[in-house]
C-alpha cells in the first residue's frame, strides 16, 4: 500500500494540512477531547464540502439544503477515514461527500415538480381513459369524451394530458440523437456569467472587510486576493494552520450574515 508524501498530500493546494490531527483523532477515546478535534476538522475542511455542493446549484434544490448536506456527508467521511490505509483525506472525503448530495436529490426530490391541481387533473384524466378504454378498446377516447366523463372541462383535460407525459425528465445524461461523439443535452445547456455576481458581491462585501481587524483583513487578503495556501499564511503569520483556517471560516460566516442583514 502507497504512503503519503509531503508533495502528494492534496490534489488542490488549500487543501488543510490535517494527516497529523486524523492520526490523534483515530488513537483518543470517545470524549470531549475527541469531540472538539473532530469538529475542528469538520471545520477545517467545509470550505470544500461547500464547493462541492456548489456544482449541483441551480437544480432545483437551495443552496443552503445543500450545504446541509454536503456537511452532513463531511462528517460521515470525517467519522469513516482511517489514515493507515495511505490515502489522503481528500481523495476519500469528494466521493463520500458528492455520493451524499446525489443521494439527497435521489431520495428527496421529483425528477420534474407537478404542481398539486395539476395532479389532480393528471389523476381524474388518466381515470377516466381506463374508465373509456375499456368499453372502446379499438380507438383513443376524444378530448371531449374524457372531459365529460372526467367532468372537467377540454383545457383541464389538455392540461391533465400534458401532465401525463411529463411525470418524468430525460436525463441530461442522454446523447442528443444525430450526434457524434457522445454529445449529450446537458453539453448545449448555457449557464450564467459568474462575473456578474461576483461585481455585486465584492461591492456589497468591501465596506465590511474594511471594518474587520487588520490581521483578519491581511488573511483573507493573501488568501483569496494573493491565492497563497493556509499552510504558508500560518507560516508567514508565526500562527497554526488549523488556527488559520478557524479565521477564514469565522470571518467569511460574519461576512455573509452581514451583508444578508444588509438585504433584509
Amino acid at each position: 500500500m502507497p504512503t503519503h508524501t509531503s508533495a502528494q498530500h492534496h490534489p488542490h493546494d488549500d487543501a488543510p494540512d490535517t494527516e497529523q490531527a486524523f492520526r490523534r483523532l483515530v488513537a483518543l477515546p470517545t470524549g470531549s477531547q475527541r469531540d472538539a478535534l473532530r469538529e475542528e476538522l469538520v471545520e477545517a475542511w467545509l470550505p470544500m464540502a461547500e464547493r462541492i455542493a456548489g456544482r449541483f446549484r441551480s437544480r432545483g434544490e437551495s443552496f443552503e439544503d445543500l450545504r446541509q448536506v454536503a456537511a452532513l456527508g463531511l462528517v460521515k467521511a470525517i467519522d469513516r477515514y482511517d489514515p493507515g490505509r495511505g490515502n489522503a483525506f481528500e481523495s476519500f472525503a469528494v466521493p463520500t461527500v458528492t455520493g451524499e448530495i446525489k443521494r439527497h436529490f435521489r431520495d428527496h426530490m421529483w425528477t420534474v415538480h407537478v404542481p398539486r391541481r395539476v395532479q389532480d387533473l393528471r389523476n381524474r384524466v388518466r381515470a377516466a381513459c381506463q374508465d373509456l378504454s375499456r368499453s372502446a378498446s379499438d380507438r383513443l377516447p376524444s378530448v371531449s369524451e374524457i372531459a365529460e366523463r372526467a367532468e372537467l372541462s377540454e383545457e383541464d383535460v389538455q392540461v391533465g394530458l400534458e401532465a401525463l407525459e411529463s411525470f418524468s425528465a430525460l436525463s441530461l445524461d442522454a446523447e442528443v440523437p444525430g450526434s457524434d461523439g457522445g454529445y449529450s443535452l446537458g453539453d448545449a445547456l448555457g449557464a450564467c456569467d459568474p462575473a456578474l455576481d461576483i461585481v455585486v458581491d465584492r461591492e456589497s462585501v468591501k465596506p465590511r472587510l474594511e471594518a474587520l481587524p487588520e490581521r483578519e483583513r491581511a488573511i483573507l487578503y493573501m488568501r483569496f486576493f494573493k491565492d497563497m495556501t493556509q499552510s504558508r499564511i500560518a507560516e508567514q503569520l508565526g500562527i497554526s494552520q488549523m488556527h488559520v483556517s478557524r479565521l477564514i471560516n469565522r470571518c467569511c460566516h460574519q461576512l455573509r450574515d452581514e451583508v444578508l442583514q444588509d438585504v433584509a
